[in-house]
């Protein structure tokens, strides 16, 4: 009871319970509408900023506190095909970008220049990952800032890990990886010392920067059948979720691990995600060593990296996991059911990714029909600034590439 009474507020934990019960399900409102496809959408970690990815060579980011206004319109350098990702500086100083090239730009997001042009306006730092060993010009799927602000670890499609050491200026670990394309790598927790990484080779790895066997990983978790989109961690130094082009969530606890891996059950079909749709005889097909926690089927997976992430802490207890998907929704996943409680239509094409506010219930999604649009708990659905069915632009039809991030 005292909880309940001190300052005359509510407890963490009675303010998450009563929060998850209002999901931010209504909508949507407008944020952004563009004329190029939106890859990435991801808020700060206090919630104050949106950032915005564009494959036009764009990134805007919108102070979510002053009515979503664009605090800074970024204009990107040496881009290959599109923005890939983009990581926020702990403090919030700094932004990275990367693309299908092995140079990670960095550009000051807190000083007064709004209309950000590269190397025009302002200088747009180039981070090399490039080593004289490689055989070719490789490009960057993920990027991550360290919990203290002094690296960069990427993932790419050179099957490695590279950690960039900010202070002194150069690549200090380069980690073999994988045998395919390292779609995703990010920090465990809130030390430095945990990564998790996933690939095309089907495979989550835990990696140890503390081991003196850098080269090898810690940890090996199997259970998908393709190749691995995205990994959220939990942040406890246990639990995380990986989307996968298997058509499927999986979460994992780091303490069902094995240190070696398992053999796959080999496909008995071919399919090209880019392209094809899922083969329905893959539907049913089950790992034979599956060391998952619980599998989350509902959403698809194709055309795209697309992103599945853990609901915030502080409003819903992270009992939510919520993820885009090709069929132009937003599903959100009750952890303890597996149960699909929500799904958020409006969008006309893929929804890439998606991003709940850390405090509020809203949630921000980013489709390739260009619109970043806002989801909301509380709005007025009356409101008649809401869009409606029929403002959606769909995809433009025989859309073709040579990379499909």
């Amino acid at each position: 009871m005292e909880d309940h009474l001190n300052n005359n507020r509510f407890s963490s934990a009675d303010c998450s319970y009563a929060l998850r019960k209002h999901l931010p399900v209504k909508g949507p409102w407008c944020v952004d509408d563009m004329d190029s496809e939106a890859y990435i959408s991801q808020f700060s970690a206090d919630g104050s900023l949106l950032i915005g990815g564009f494959r036009g060579s764009h990134i805007r980011v919108y102070n979510s506190e002053k009515n979503w206004k664009v605090h800074k319109d970024i204009t990107c350098k040496r881009l290959r095909w599109t923005i890939s990702d983009i990581a926020l500086s702990p403090d919030q100083q700094f932004l990275a970008y990367s693309s299908l090239s092995p140079t990670v730009h960095i550009v000051n997001v807190q000083n007064a220049v709004r209309e950000s042009h590269a190397n025009i306006t302002e200088i747009h730092e180039g981070l090399e990952f490039s080593d004289d060993d490689d055989e070719f010009s490789f490009g960057i799927f993920s990027v991550k800032f360290s919990k203290d602000g002094r690296e960069l670890v990427v993932g790419n499609n050179n099957e490695s890990i590279c950690i960039y050491d900010l202070g002194a200026n150069k690549v200090t670990e380069r980690i073999n990886a994988h045998v395919a394309d390292v779609n995703v790598v990010t920090f465990a927790d809130e030390t430095n010392d945990i990564l998790y990484s996933g690939s095309d080779d089907s495979l989550c790895k835990v990696w140890d920067r503390r081991c003196h066997k850098k080269q090898k990983p810690v940890g090996v978790l199997t259970g998908h059948l393709d190749g691995i989109t995205f990994i959220d961690s939990r942040g406890d130094g246990h639990y995380f979720i990986s989307n996968c082009k298997d058509q499927t969530i999986k979460l994992w606890d780091l303490r069902k691990m094995s240190s070696t891996t398992k053999d796959c059950t080999p496909k008995a079909y071919e399919w090209d995600y880019r392209w094809m749709t899922y083969p329905s005889e893959a539907r049913y097909l089950k790992h034979p060593y599956d060391q998952s926690l619980a599998t989350f089927r509902g959403h698809s997976v194709l055309r795209t990296l697309i992103r599945c992430y853990f609901s915030p802490m502080h409003s819903t207890g992270q009992r939510y996991i919520y993820t885009g998907s090709s069929d132009q929704c937003v599903y959100i996943y009750d952890v303890a059911t597996g149960k699909v409680v929500e799904k958020l239509r409006w969008h006309g094409s893929i929804i890439r990714d998606c991003s709940w506010h850390p405090y509020l219930p809203t949630l921000v999604s980013s489709s390739w029909d260009g619109y970043l649009v806002r989801w909301e708990a509380t709005e007025d659905d009356r409101d008649p600034s809401m869009l409606r069915t029929g403002k959606q632009r769909m995809h433009p039809e025989g859309y073709t590439m040579s990379f499909v991030l």
